[in-house]
């Protein structure tokens, strides 16, 4: 029996309606972040002290004193960032024409009078009182683990489902929440002290943004998927730059 139009109409609504939502995949266009021929980086829309540090596996204090930056390391786009700590000068050198040398003694060097400091500015993140209590991102199974000097295994990757609840690992600051990082989708990069932080990557949406504190198990996040189509979470902890086992971190499950 032949059905009438509308029912085959009416069929391929429904169907379509029932397709699974399509991957979210990484929306960002912008180049990799490249160090410039001289090992400078200059700094693009939307960078962070944090997020450049994060992509270089860096810590962002050094680049701060490199650079003359202070709390809470404002940045400002195609400012020119030395990545490296600058070359010792030479107290005299010799200039290869001592023939030519002067014999007048130099003039008397007159005292500078002292200078006035301003006082340290406040820092944005509390000093830590005690230990970090520390949780799991998300409920989910275990894909990937950590593995050392293997940049493709930087953290964990966590499984679980589209939409899934993301949370704060431990309690801390926001330091960045966008899609510029290439390789970790929609990012988010909580400070949690001086010294370490946590990464979340390849969210569906991102519901805090740079500035905000956060407490543990704070959502953060909705689930997304990464490049090869796994719903999952992409998670990192670093220590002064570099990163480390969360494991380390993490309670027992």
């Amino acid at each position: 029996m032949r059905l009438p139009g509308w029912c085959l109409l009416a069929g391929l609504a429904l169907a379509a309606c029932s397709t699974p939502p399509a991957p979210v995949v990484e929306r960002s266009e912008r180049p990799p972040m490249k160090l410039q021929s001289n090992g400078t980086y200059r700094v693009r829309k939307g960078d962070t002290l944090h997020a450049i540090a994060f992509r270089f596996g860096m810590d962002h204090r050094d680049i701060a004193r490199w650079n003359g930056i202070v709390p809470p390391y404002t940045i400002f786009p195609d400012q020119v960032l030395k990545m490296s700590p600058p070359r010792t000068t030479q107290a005299a050198r010799v200039t290869g024409n001592q023939s030519t040398s002067r014999t007048t003694p130099p003039p008397a060097v007159r005292p500078k009078p002292p200078v006035a400091t301003k006082p340290a500015p406040a820092r944005t993140t509390p000093a830590p009182s005690g230990p970090l209590t520390w949780r799991w991102p998300t409920e989910g199974r275990l894909l990937r683990g950590f593995l050392p000097n293997d940049p493709s295994r930087n953290g964990l990757d966590i499984a679980g489902s589209v939409g899934q609840d993301i949370r704060a690992a431990a309690g801390g600051t926001v330091v960045y929440s966008g899609n510029g990082l290439i390789g970790y989708g929609e990012l988010i990069i909580i400070k949690h002290d001086e010294r370490l932080l946590s990464a979340y990557a390849h969210n569906r949406v991102r519901l805090v943004g740079e500035g905000e504190s956060v407490a543990l198990g704070q959502k953060i996040a909705e689930m997304g998927r990464n490049d090869r189509n796994e719903a999952l979470l992409h998670f990192e902890v670093r220590s002064d730059g570099r990163p480390v086992d969360p494991l380390g971190h993490l309670p027992r499950r």
